[in-house]
């Protein structure tokens, strides 16, 4: 029974939407009713994330408008002359989100300087900060199935908002109405009167460049003609992507036909996450056949990468902990064996990523800094460190999710960065005839082995919301143990700890690893990681089932 505030939330779209969205609300039954309109779409730090279609739930243009006109209000009410970047991915619907977003910017007399083709999501980082700009917004979902799409907001620095301007900015959202308080203009008549322009290609360029200048071989030579599969998923990355390879030398790259061309349906990829076997699958089909030495792909957006390299007659895929480790000791190996290491460097690190990366960056004297999930905190790092004039002491940022970033020229993850000094590292080890799983072995070898493993549970809609809250109240009452092994501390991220923000975020200390819980921030999910560490990957392998086992009971 739909209650008297959605049915009236309902009547009042029935009433004012056209077109698809109309059609959609005339066919909706009342779970469908129910489901689209219990909530506004949550706009946080990340802005807006949700599936598309009608509802407030939802991402429609209505809903983006509103987004817009009350980002609009913000800039105006902390910016004497405001101007925003735009750009867009290959989902549905994202070249009418971000045309409909900059409409409603230029009518409030806020510049937009908009990105003419699809690029990756660091590019309008980079141009926030190339340009000057207020801020930039980006119309992406990242990795999440085609049914996704998302509105993704960043500030005067190239970081995402903080939480508290995510608040400020949520406030003016609140306080527009989403028929009748936004201001709405076309986009084609916006861009002739110059409201709206489209960003220089030699912004392209320096983004291009500076990927370029984070290369750390210093004159040491390696052989560039390895056989790469790159795959863009259906994604922005083929052209940025392949452009840095090639000018660096990297020409023998052949490119997954049927995931080269931007598609939001992702037709060969349900789920275009390079964390995934089943997204790899095609590219590893492709290595197969053409005996490549290394599979890269990147996500929609292009700002996860993920990599299979060759074993023996296989290809074996590295976890994004794994390719972290890897990076992090080749950067700092390389680094330090050329006199190029900082005076005190520092490595970032989220608390969900591995720790034998602590280990790795203590044995080249490099500071760690550990920050909650999601890249925006690893980019708050980096604006500390400028505004400090410490902004050369950071060597590299990594996620277990597929994110890296080895230099401060953007402020968030950046794959095709990632893609550049994967290339660059796998060739230099190969041309020394070492392979990546080799130098991992010897890593594992001198720093102990260390599993990491992801779970994910799905609890969709208002009912998993408060399944999530109750099961992350359960964890609050406190594990003295795991399957048999000791918690010996618990770190609780709600309140604040170790000078992070707030998060919903509980972290167990084990005997011989660790385990945390947290819902996700973008998806109706709740996601579990387990850290083990053992004598060998076996022993690891078992410990972390048992682990799993026992904690999935608790959920």
């Amino acid at each position: 029974m739909l209650t008297e505030k959605i049915r009236a939330e309902y009547e009042r779209w029935l009433e004012n939407a056209t077109g698809d969205i109309s059609d959609e609300l005339k066919c909706m039954d009342e779970d469908q009713i129910e489901d689209a309109f219990y909530r506004d779409l949550a706009f946080g730090t990340g802005g807006l994330r949700g599936t598309i279609g009608a509802g407030t739930n939802r991402m429609n243009i209505y809903v983006v408008q509103k987004a817009s006109q009350g980002l609009s209000d913000y800039l105006k009410s902390s910016c004497a002359e405001a101007s925003v970047v735009i750009g867009y991915d290959s989902r549905l619907k994202s070249d009418l989100f971000a045309k409909a977003a900059a409409g409603v910017f230029a009518a409030n007399g806020i510049r937009v300087y908009f990105w003419p083709e699809l690029l990756p999501v660091p590019t309008v980082s980079f141009a926030v900060r190339h340009l000057k700009a207020s801020a930039g917004v980006m119309i992406t979902a990242s990795h999440n199935p085609s049914k996704y799409n998302g509105y993704k907001v960043y500030g005067a620095d190239g970081c995402q908002i903080t939480t508290e301007a995510a608040a400020m900015i949520l406030d003016h959202i609140n306080a527009t109405g989403i028929f009748t308080g936004v201001k709405i203009s076309d986009f084609n008549g916006e861009l002739a009167n110059g409201m709206i322009e489209y960003i220089d290609p030699s912004v392209l360029t320096s983004f291009i460049e500076a990927v370029k200048d984070q290369s750390v071989l210093f004159g040491d030579e390696i052989d560039r003609d390895v056989a790469i599969v790159y795959s863009p998923l259906n994604g922005t990355g083929l052209v940025p992507v392949t452009r840095v390879l090639e000018e660096c030398g990297f020409s023998n790259i052949t490119v997954v036909e049927e995931q080269r061309r931007p598609d939001g349906n992702f037709p060969t990829c349900p789920y275009p996450n390079p964390e995934i076997r089943e997204a790899m699958e095609l590219g590893l089909q492709y290595c197969a056949k053409t005996g490549a030495d290394l599979l890269l792909a990147t996500d929609p957006d292009c700002d996860r990468c993920g990599i299979a390299v060759k074993n023996g007659d296989q290809y074996q895929l590295l976890s994004g902990n794994e390719v972290g480790l890897l990076l992090l000791d080749y950067i700092c190996s390389q680094r330090k064996k050329h006199g190029k290491m900082p005076e005190e460097p520092l490595f970032v690190k989220t608390i969900v990523t591995m720790d034998l990366a602590e280990k790795i960056a203590a044995h080249y004297n490099v500071k760690t800094a550990n920050v909650l999930t999601g890249f925006k905190f690893i980019g708050e790092v980096i604006g500390k460190l400028e505004q400090e004039n410490r902004v050369s002491d950071f060597i590299l940022g990594f996620e277990e999710s597929y994110g890296y970033l080895t230099g401060p020229y953007v402020r968030d993850k950046d794959a095709v960065d990632a893609a550049f000094m994967i290339c660059e590292m796998f060739a230099f080890y190969k041309t020394r005839g070492i392979s990546l799983i080799e130098k991992l072995n010897e890593l594992y070898n001198a720093y102990g082995y260390c599993l990491n493993t992801l779970h994910s549970y799905e609890l969709p809609g208002s009912s998993g919301m408060a399944r999530m809250q109750e099961i992350m109240k359960e964890f609050r009452g406190g594990l003295t143990e795991i399957s048999g092994f000791r918690v010996v501390k618990t770190e609780d991220y709600l309140p604040g700890l170790n000078g992070l923000p707030c998060s919903d975020v509980i972290k167990f200390f084990i005997e011989n690893g660790s385990v945390v819980i947290r819902p996700s921030g973008t998806e109706p999910k709740l996601k579990l990681y387990v850290s083990v560490t053992a004598e060998n990957r076996k022993a690891a392998e078992e410990t972390e089932k048992k682990l799993v086992a026992d904690l999935e009971k608790k959920l």
